[in-house]
């Protein structure tokens, strides 16, 4: 059995709907960061595989939009979605790793929203799950 499988799959179980669209950011700036590895190490392959895994995330997020009750933040989010879709496909043909850096702010931005809506929503959380720990400090590496 995969233990980082086991994980993910225990974490998305008990997962609130807001927590589960983290979830999918928080694999989409994975993808991202690995591309970056991989342009910087000149591996187009990976660096195409990675993109290609971040764009799939983002459609899946795209899909699950419900415009009809959703409104305009649907709406915006949709909009959001395509525009870093078209970003990252423009930003592979390119093999530009500013342009991949720049669909990964714009995503970390949005993802904050989503942390500061979970934080309203679930306020009595607590800590930081083990995967949210595991991705702060990701995140601190890589800006460090």
């Amino acid at each position: 059995m995969n233990p980082g499988l086991s994980y993910r799959e225990a974490t998305v179980a008990g997962a609130s709907p807001v927590r589960l669209v983290m979830l999918l950011y928080e694999q989409a700036a994975e993808d991202l960061r690995r591309a970056l590895a991989a342009h910087a190490r000149g591996e187009i392959e990976s660096r195409t595989r990675e993109i290609s895994h971040a764009i799939l995330v983002i459609g899946h997020l795209q899909a699950t939009l419900d415009l009809e009750r959703g409104g305009k933040v649907a709406e915006n989010l949709a909009r959001f979605y395509e525009q870093l879709r078209a970003g990252l496909v423009e930003a592979n043909c390119k093999q530009s790793a500013a342009a991949i850096e720049q669909q990964l702010s714009h995503l970390l931005l949005v993802y904050e929203a989503w942390r500061e809506v979970e934080r309203d929503l679930y306020p009595d959380a607590g800590q930081p799950s083990e995967h949210q720990a595991l991705s702060q400090t990701l995140n601190r590496d890589w800006n460090a």
